[in-house]
């Protein structure tokens, strides 16, 4: 019976092996990270086989400077660069990224949205409710009066499940 030898079995691992040994490692420190912040939480998470490190965030009250440097410091103080070489990028989403999380609907209700559904309808109004399972919006509408001339002024709602969303954006007011 023949034994390889260490060396011989970490050669048969192959660079990807060690690709998604670093990635998972990345994950678990960058999880410890924002369990350490519980109003962040993570909207995008990407590592490249250059080593390179993606991580964007998002948060219940926003995220602020301090934030991104309190995760980037708390992965890259856990990882040594003699093993792997590696560059690390930690963003907040930006503002007219579209929502990708039910949480992020949470904290953005009271503002105003632009949702696009599966039927490519567009609607904007004001977020007024948000869960796990859907949102509303609530906008006024100007329509024909129903007797008579003349149009006026009424209060539509409409509710959508998460699935029926193809793309909803905060609608930035100056």
């Amino acid at each position: 019976m023949h034994c390889k030898s260490e060396k011989t079995r970490e050669a048969t691992k192959g660079p990807s092996f060690f690709y998604m040994e670093f990635k998972t490692q990345v994950r678990q420190l960058l999880d410890d990270g924002l369990a350490e912040h519980p109003s962040l939480f993570l909207i995008d998470f990407k590592v490249g086989l250059d080593g390179s490190i993606q991580v964007t965030l998002d948060g219940d009250d926003g995220v602020k400077l301090q934030d991104c440097m309190a995760i980037s410091r708390h992965i890259e103080h856990q990882l040594d660069r003699e093993e792997q070489d590696f560059s690390l990028e930690v963003a907040s989403v930006g503002v007219d990224a579209p929502l990708q999380l039910p949480r992020q609907y949470v904290k953005n209700i009271g503002r105003q949205l632009e949702v696009e559904n599966t039927d490519s309808q567009v609607f904007k109004g004001k977020l007024i409710q948000a869960d796990e399972k859907g949102c509303t919006l609530q906008w006024k509408q100007r329509e024909p009066k129903p007797i008579g001339k003349g149009k006026h002024t009424v209060e539509k709602t409409e509710q959508f499940n998460y699935i029926q969303i193809k793309r909803a954006k905060v609608l930035v007011q100056f």
